[in-house]
């Protein structure tokens, strides 16, 4: 099922009506059909075509769901990137995508070398005129493809097809069944992140419900307005923008009606701090529902259905359409109710783009994916996260993959080497913390080192604090122990 089939004949459908709010004014479906149908010109006229990927580093605008439909109804894929990410790493994820184009806010002189860029302004009601470059395709119809570091540490793209989203779309909507066409939901999250992408931009169009577009959370009082002015009604977001805006509440910052209205506040990307549960019903009087997923299912895995049946502390149980099982860190299945969470079903992606060897690391024989976190179920199904295999730092909702930052670190003339762990934050549920190891005779202090980082890394993987070391806590094969690490940062 193609996305742009739903999508198109629902936006046809009395087209004078409220579709999305932007910028303080509401649009209708007839609006964002003249912008698609705009998208979809420029882009045939400059040779987009079947099988071609389109490279799209724009913050949230309804430029966004026009230029996604607008590639899938010329039978191409929507890769949106990170503008912020980083030259190194938007260098290699390009070269690993091959795109067609870039379509930015700003040009990026050093990837415009090689790539055919177009910059356009978030308010534009239509494309410049350009000409792309053809690329070799590839075979399966990818819908959408979201690039990330592997842990390695290198680029790694995760390609999502026409059904993965759609029949995530539908479970999601199965399981929240309150969710309806006369809703309006918020759109702040990133739409590089699958979250932000999938169920604050997707969601809501398949089920032709109405969206209110903010460029992105920072600063704030864009989101607040959102809010306040569309009438919210359904709320996705990561933990950290649910704390800020509970914490915007409690200091007399923002009026708690806004808040109080929206029917259904549901965070994902990271574990929920159990005293936002409680903040939560002081302030507002109403619980946050909890959800889960990954990248590489849509994403969605686990949602609760809503506040009265939820379990705090619980992400909620296995959304319909996925099999699942339990096995032990060292990957023997087990029946026990503890265990690493593998899933298989309609929402996972078929595997990583031109990177069968990473496929085959995540992938049973089954076809079961490694979620990579180690969960607990209840006899009632609800299942609990309680720790990560992998030594992925999540800070507010966004992975940050310690093997990448520790590149960047180590590339400074003083470092002889950085390891990265993640600490607890009250906001962003984690901060990366670097511990550095100097070059003999060599000097530096805390501030260099962050000042370093931030000129070459994203800021969500900037580390917040550094401590300097003279060895590291190592295991009898001389493994670096990040376990010690983290409890040494944990204490302090």
């Amino acid at each position: 099922m193609r996305l742009e089939n739903i999508i198109i004949p629902n936006l046809e459908k009395d087209i004078d009506t409220k579709c999305y709010w932007w910028d303080g004014s509401w649009y209708t479906r007839g609006d964002l059909l003249k912008l698609v149908n705009n998208c979809e010109t420029v882009l045939r006229n400059a040779g987009f075509s079947r099988g071609q990927k389109l490279v799209v580093m724009l913050r949230n605008s309804p430029l966004i769901p026009a230029l996604s439909l607008a590639c899938w109804k010329l039978g191409g894929t929507f890769c949106p990137l990170n503008e912020k990410a980083g030259l190194e790493s938007l260098t290699g994820t390009l070269a690993l995508i091959k795109p067609f184009a870039v379509i930015a806010e700003h040009e990026i002189p050093e990837l415009a070398e090689t790539w055919p860029f177009i910059t356009c302004d978030l308010n534009s009601v239509g494309l410049p005129s350009f000409t792309g470059k053809t690329q070799e395709t590839d075979t399966e119809d990818f819908a959408v493809i979201f690039a990330t570091s592997g842990t390695t540490g290198l680029p790694k793209a995760v390609p999502l097809t026409h059904d993965n989203l759609y029949s995530n779309c539908v479970a999601v909507h199965d399981m929240v069944s309150s969710l309806s066409e006369s809703d309006t939901f918020l759109t702040v999250l990133p739409n590089f992140h699958s979250f932000g992408y999938t169920v604050t931009i997707i969601l809501p169009l398949t089920l032709n419900a109405k969206l209110a577009m903010s460029p992105s959370f920072l600063p704030p009082a864009a989101t607040i307005r959102a809010i306040t002015e569309a009438k919210i009604d359904v709320m996705f977001v990561v933990p950290a923008i649910i704390s800020f805006l509970l914490m915007s509440v409690e200091k007399g910052k923002m009026p708690p009606e806004p808040l109080a209205r929206i029917r259904i506040i549901c965070t994902g990307g990271d574990k929920l701090n159990p005293n936002v549960h409680k903040q939560a019903m002081k302030l507002l009087g109403r619980d946050i529902m909890e959800g889960y997923g990954l990248t590489e299912t849509s994403p969605v895995i686990c949602v609760n259905k809503d506040c009265e049946s939820q379990v705090t502390g619980s992400i909620g149980p296995v959304i319909s359409g996925y099999e699942y099982k339990l096995k032990t860190r060292e990957g023997q299945d087990t029946c026990e109710p503890e265990g690493v969470l593998w899933v298989k079903g309609p929402s996972v992606t078929p595997g990583y783009l031109h990177a069968p060897e990473i496929s085959a690391e995540r992938f049973d024989a089954q076809g079961f994916f490694n979620t990579g976190d180690y969960v607990k179920i209840d006899d009632k199904g609800f299942v609990y996260i309680l720790d990560r295999v992998t030594d992925i730092i999540i800070v507010g909702g966004f992975n940050v993959y310690p093997q990448e930052v520790e590149k960047v670190l180590a590339e400074h003339p003083a470092v002889h080497q950085a390891v990265v762990v993640g600490v607890h934050h009250d906001i962003n549920g984690e901060i990366p913390k670097a511990y550095i190891m100097l070059e003999d005779g060599a000097k530096t202090d805390k501030q260099e080192i962050i000042k370093y980082a931030k000129e070459h890394l994203a800021h969500f993987k900037v580390p917040r604090s550094v401590e300097f070391v003279t060895e590291f806590p190592l295991s009898g094969t001389g493994k670096i122990l990040r376990r010690v690490l983290r409890e040494r940062a944990a204490v302090k």
